[in-house]
């Protein structure tokens, strides 16, 4: 016994022509409802009269569609793909396809391929959680996003090491990338201030609650600021630390996309160093900006340019205060330093001094 499944246009077409067999409509009536020319409207109404309602289902249901990419094409982009992107996902894989090999496919074609050839498993979806999501800034340099990423990103080829991510608010632009052993504050200061001689000074930098940023153990005889938070007032740029890392989503979720995308991209061009790295990350970071970056509600870029007088080199520094004794010496960092007895240093006799590493 043969079950007819007919679709739900399908099943209106056939209402239609039996109420014009029947007589209650006229042909041009039905023309109109159906969408049909006279030629072939009368074409399926003969149908109809000959086989029933299975004249009316799509002789091409079950048939592989005409288009369908044949199987030696399939077999070459699942072979491409389980030799050299056997762990990247369909969209990534998609895009170096059509980069490197010159096959332009859709993301859900290449998805559905590799399910097929079990190169690539469906994943389960999540349920949809409720949150408010908190508008981005208006204007470029508003506010920068400020995080570090600690990550095998050379994939046990170099050592792990920690990726510094700026991104814009605004734009979900990525400002800087910069490779560092890891996330001390000389590394912070070496990328902000690489980052301000290129763009300018943002409104305000967004980070955590990490001790580079945010003096956790202030006390009531100090001021509560770190050393890249004092060198950053000096500038006139202010550091928001956020209570949570769902408030800084923006430099989290680009952290993920990077621990895929930029670990793959290095894998590819064979890079297993920090330096190797860092000179590959502006190339990369066009690459990222004109596939994520979107344009800003306000085209205002509010980076203010670094004054005559500000001297970012001297402010990036590590400031501590000592006593210099009557012997001309001042100790720090586990040593004791013997200045030449000038006009200059004599002068520094008892009196506290500025120490910048």
């Amino acid at each position: 016994m043969t079950v007819l499944t007919m679709s739900a246009a399908e099943v209106s077409r056939f209402d239609t022509l039996k109420r014009l067999d029947r007589g209650e409509i006229r042909p041009v009536d039905a023309m109109a409802l159906l969408g049909l020319q006279r030629s072939q409207l009368y074409r399926l109404l003969k149908r109809l009269r000959r086989d029933g309602a299975a004249g009316l289902v799509s002789r091409k249901r079950g048939r592989p569609s005409n288009r369908r990419f044949s199987d030696a094409f399939r077999d070459q982009v699942v072979g491409i793909v389980r030799e050299r992107y056997a762990d990247f996902g369909p969209t990534l894989a998609c895009e170096y396809l059509a980069e490197q090999h010159g096959i332009t496919l859709s993301r859900e074609t290449l998805r559905q391929m590799l399910m097929a050839a079990g190169v690539w498993k469906a994943k389960v979806a999540k349920r949809a959680r409720i949150h408010q999501s908190r508008y981005r800034r208006e204007c470029r340099g508003e506010l920068v996003q400020v995080d570090g990423s600690d990550h095998d990103w050379f994939e046990g080829r170099g050592p792990r090491c920690t990726l510094l991510v700026y991104i814009d608010d605004a734009t979900s632009e990525l400002m800087h990338l910069e490779m560092a052993e890891s996330e001390s504050a000389f590394s912070y200061m070496r990328a902000t201030r690489s980052y301000l001689e290129r763009h300018g000074k943002p409104v305000a930098f967004y980070s955590d609650k990490h001790s580079v940023f945010r003096n956790n153990n202030a006390t009531a005889d100090s001021d509560g600021m770190t050393h890249l938070g004092r060198a950053l007032d000096k500038l006139g740029v202010e550091i928001i630390c956020a209570n949570s890392p769902q408030a800084k989503g923006r430099v989290e979720r680009a952290n993920g996309t990077l621990q895929d995308r930029l670990v793959k991209a290095m894998r590819l061009a064979g890079i297993s160093s920090i330096d190797e790295a860092n000179a590959f990350l502006p190339s990369y970071v066009a690459q990222h900006n004109a596939r994520f970056a979107c344009a800003p509600a306000d085209p205002r870029d509010v980076h203010r340019p670094l004054a005559a007088h500000e001297n970012v080199e001297a402010e990036m520094v590590w400031r501590e205060e000592r006593t210099v004794t009557a012997s001309l010496a001042l100790h720090y960092n586990k040593a004791m330093f013997i200045l030449e007895p000038t006009p200059l240093t004599r002068s520094l006799a008892r009196k506290r001094v500025h120490v910048c590493e």
